[in-house]
């Protein structure tokens, strides 16, 4: 008897540490995107910065629900993608009104090297979780086309939370959307004008394809773009990707 009692107290404990660290529900930051994010992807951050304490609950869910190792693939890139937009939200909230994220320092870091994201008892940075948690954990070029930065360049936020359910279709659907916008991205059978993405994180892209004229093709079924076409890249608007 006398090991029964430890044994139960420490499957206990176990089964309390798991529970403590499910995979979290995105509906909170979902409602957050469909009240503040309309369908082209420009943000209210007014409307934002008076939804900040439910921003700040859907955060601290983050915090104590970070991935574990027996979480579905989907649920893990789905979790890291929305913490990367939603903890960019919170960081140009905290800096509001700014004109664009490139304004936003802390000493002689920029936004993306802030250590300001806790998760799990660490400390990331905005860099750390598109390089390493994102780009290097899941090799999946289409990651590119879900996370936001908050400039009018970027891919546009999505205005619903991605989740293990819906992740493969949403990717797949925002690249498309993404690469047919002609905001970001300018194409014609010989000729591709692209986005800076596309000079930017070129390695991700020929992992998945032999060019980039190929990967454009992929995802443009009304055009038959040639593997010659030529290729230029359209600078990068850094300013704010604000709901006026």
């Amino acid at each position: 008897m006398k090991y029964i009692i430890p044994q139960f107290l420490a499957l206990v404990f176990s089964f309390s540490i798991a529970m403590a660290q499910q995979m979290p529900s995105h509906k909170q930051w979902s409602d957050l995107l469909v009240k503040h994010v309309d369908p082209y992807g420009k943000v209210n951050y007014k409307g934002f910065k008076t939804d900040e304490v439910l921003l700040d609950e859907y955060l601290e869910l983050l915090k104590n629900n970070h991935p574990q190792g027996n979480w579905p693939v989907d649920a893990q890139k789905a979790y890291w993608i929305n913490a990367y937009n939603a903890f960019t939200v919170k960081l140009v909230l905290n800096n509001y009104p700014v004109q664009s994220i490139m304004e936003i320092k802390d000493g002689d870091k920029d936004a993306w090297h802030i250590p300001f994201i806790e998760l799990g008892g660490k400390l990331y940075t905005l860099d750390y979780i598109e390089h390493t948690m994102l780009r290097a954990q899941f090799s999946d070029s289409r990651i590119h086309f879900a996370v936001n930065c908050t400039a009018i360049s970027c891919p546009p936020l999505l205005n619903k939370a991605f989740t293990k359910d819906n992740l493969n279709i949403e990717l797949r659907l925002a690249t498309r959307r993404f690469i047919n916008d002609n905001r970001y991205n300018i194409l014609s059978e010989n000729r591709l004008q692209l986005s800076q993405i596309f000079e930017w994180y070129k390695e991700d892209f020929l992992k998945e394809e032999a060019s980039i004229q190929e990967y454009v093709d992929k995802n443009t079924p009304h055009l038959n773009v040639s593997t010659n076409a030529s290729l230029t890249f359209m600078k990068y608007n850094w300013a704010l990707n604000e709901k006026k």
